[in-house]
């Protein structure tokens, strides 16, 4: 795995140049989008990223394309949030902070799923020293984003996941793609899942993305994850996950793609 991964970021340096966060923000914020997921082997993305038409500019943060990530998620002690989403509860949210290792910052975030099906992410600043707990202020920040009076009071952390990143820009579209590798998440008992594959994300305003497009012309369609959600699922079968049934089947359950340590 790990001589793929160098291809795929030798494709990207050689084929795009750089682009900081802010740049990349003004072109493509999408903060209120259409996100598509797509969970393929290091081959695809090799192809994908060595021949797709973009004006594309890879994210560069301190000199380095790929970013370790580590995202904790919050939820009540009964799992609403996942249930929310596991019965296609509209609207629902997720709220997680987020340490960003290249350059230890934080942030807290909670991304909204409205009527539409459209994400809304809003976010804010956040002390590394509180990534595991929510503070009254963050209690506050989520109450305000989610019009739910006092939910975050019942909220602690569920799960972790980490991951790497590399983000393209099309600078055409102002749409993104992400790639995360190196998927492992950690529920509040200590019990770990791994992904050997590579989570592609879209991210648009409503309309496919020259991303989408290369990859459903391969035969490639989009399939239902959510790191939290899907992972939270594997470790506790006895969770409702009907909407990940396929997706569990197909990548985490008996194909020798994952690690499962409990």
């Amino acid at each position: 795995m790990g001589s793929n991964e160098k291809k795929v970021s030798q494709i990207l340096s050689e084929r795009f140049p750089p682009t900081d966060l802010d740049s990349l923000n003004r072109i493509a914020k999408l903060q209120d989008r259409i996100d598509r997921k797509y969970v393929l082997p290091y081959e695809i993305v090799n192809s994908l990223v060595k021949t797709i038409s973009v004006d594309g500019a890879v994210l560069e943060i301190d000199g380095e394309r790929s970013t370790r990530y580590q995202s904790t998620y919050f939820d009540t002690p009964e799992l609403k949030l996942h249930r929310d989403a596991a019965y296609k509860k509209r609207p629902r949210f997720k709220a997680r902070t987020r340490h960003y290792i290249s350059n230890n910052t934080g942030m807290l975030e909670v991304k909204l799923k409205d009527g539409r099906g459209k994400t809304i992410k809003h976010r804010c600043n956040y002390d590394i020293k509180n990534l595991q707990t929510l503070t009254e202020d963050a209690k506050q920040f989520i109450d305000n984003c989610t019009k739910q009076k006092r939910i975050s009071e019942y909220m602690n952390p569920t799960l972790t996941s980490r991951y790497q990143r590399m983000t393209i820009v099309d600078r055409s579209s102002s749409t993104r793609l992400t790639c995360d590798e190196y998927l492992t998440c950690t529920d509040w008992l200590g019990s770990s899942v791994s992904l050997d594959l590579v989570i592609l994300e879209t991210k648009s305003s409503g309309h496919a993305s020259p991303f989408d497009k290369w990859l459903w012309e391969h035969h490639h369609r989009p399939v239902r994850i959510s790191k939290y959600c899907t992972s939270l699922a594997v470790l506790h079968p006895e969770l409702p996950a009907n909407r990940w049934h396929r997706t569990i089947k197909d990548f985490f359950i008996g194909t020798g793609k994952t690690d499962l340590v409990t």
